[in-house]
């Protein structure tokens, strides 16, 4: 049986995102995507899953563990990096995975950001929302935004997050961190405290209930900076599932709400690099008046036409970015086409944009025990030139 420190090892130099411990099979890693597993002699049966895993996990969070059959938490290990381990009950016994997490938060350059984004964390209130699937990069944007904030101004920053990921170091901001289990008993209990701890910026990691986003609008509407994520796939599909939270008698007050204090909404996917790796595109709905008043209203469907025309505020539909990076060379056309929004829409793009040449072809196939490449820094998406912020 492998030791865990030689299977988190060897992925960390194989660049894989993620590590898979399951009963029956051997440690499997995610590289670029794709699933490679480790050779069979490394294979865990269940009372070795179990050893391993366990010995990730502290007495309390063992007996956690087994009262609810789920748990979340964040190890590291010395001079090889920092994880988010999701523990889990299966079939044939107890089963994590870990999710890599760079010791190094990226700059919003290096994860090409758009600079419409970064302008929003030089707002003094609103609500910032990065949304998509799991694996697609939200805390990793949301860091990367804290971060430049931290190096820049000087604020009071407090996250809560399950678990904590990024692990900051004060520069001009001061931030606390703060974990749901370890440090606060929920996001809404955490968030609700957070008010009278003379905060500037709040960063909810997720708004799981209606409490939770009742609380970070009550934030936003009292002067503060608030970020946080939801599993959506697009700004019309965040604004409705956030009304939908809430009973019909109190949406027109919520989109009421929203019209003023829902300053942009990130929508984001994870895409296979052309040449290995894998790269991200983004969908960004920036506040304006015909943003502010479909919500109003209760028109979210005109939302996204409103994002496909906003460029001159720093808008981009996922469409659009997806042709960009079609162009660019960095994604494939079937890539494309699979995550498109409206396929004949990205067709009559692509039609429109000249392809340029890829700098180089596919990456050749490689085997687990190769490293694999770190891809190169994503150039930034450059809107046109805005004559006024964001209205």
């Amino acid at each position: 049986m492998a030791d865990i420190y030689d299977i988190v090892k060897a992925a960390v130099e194989m660049k894989a995102s993620d590590i898979l411990l399951v009963p029956g099979e051997p440690p499997t890693v995610r590289i670029s995507g794709e699933l490679r597993r480790f050779t069979k002699e490394h294979t865990l049966d269940s009372a070795q899953c179990q050893e391993v895993v366990y010995s990730m996990l502290d007495r309390k969070q063992i007996s956690e563990f087994e009262d609810k059959l789920e748990l979340d938490c964040s190890y590291t290990f010395p001079e090889v990096g920092r994880f988010r381990v999701n523990v889990l009950r299966q079939e044939n016994g107890i089963a994590a995975v870990m999710r890599v997490v760079n010791e190094k938060i990226p700059t919003p350059e290096e994860l090409g950001i758009p600079p419409s984004v970064v302008r929003l964390t030089e707002l003094p209130r609103g609500l910032v929302l990065v949304t998509g699937p799991t694996g697609s990069g939200k805390s990793t944007t949301l860091a990367s935004l804290v971060e430049q904030i931290n190096g820049s101004k000087s604020k009071h920053i407090i996250t809560i997050e399950d678990p904590i990921e990024y692990c900051y170091r004060n520069k001009k901001s001061i931030i606390d961190q703060r974990e749901v289990g370890m440090h606060t008993r929920s996001f809404t209990s955490a968030l609700k405290h957070s008010l009278r701890q003379n905060p500037d910026i709040i960063l909810v990691g997720e708004m799981r209930d209606r409490e939770t986003i009742a609380l970070a609008l009550a934030a936003a509407e009292t002067g503060h900076l608030c970020f946080s994520t939801l599993h959506t796939q697009d700004a019309a599909s965040t604004v409705d599932r956030m009304i939908d939270e809430f009973p019909l008698d109190a949406q027109v007050k919520l989109r009421a709400q929203l019209s003023t204090l829902l300053t942009a909404v990130v929508s984001q996917v994870m895409l296979p690099r052309k040449g290995g790796g894998m790269i991200c595109a983004r969908e960004v709905m920036i506040l304006n008046s015909a943003v502010a008043t479909h919500i109003r209203e209760g028109k979210i469907h005109q939302l996204p036409g409103v994002i496909e025309s906003g460029g001159q505020f720093g808008m981009i539909s996922m469409d659009q970015c997806l042709a960009l990076m079609v162009g660019r060379g960095e994604i494939e056309i079937p890539v494309a086409m699979a995550k498109a929004r409206d396929p004949q829409s990205l067709k009559a793009l692509l039609s429109m944009r000249p392809m340029s040449a890829p700098a180089s072809g596919p990456a050749p196939a490689t085997p687990v025990a190769a490293p694999v490449p770190a891809p190169a820094p994503t150039p930034a998406y450059k809107p046109p030139p805005s004559p006024s912020k964001p209205a």
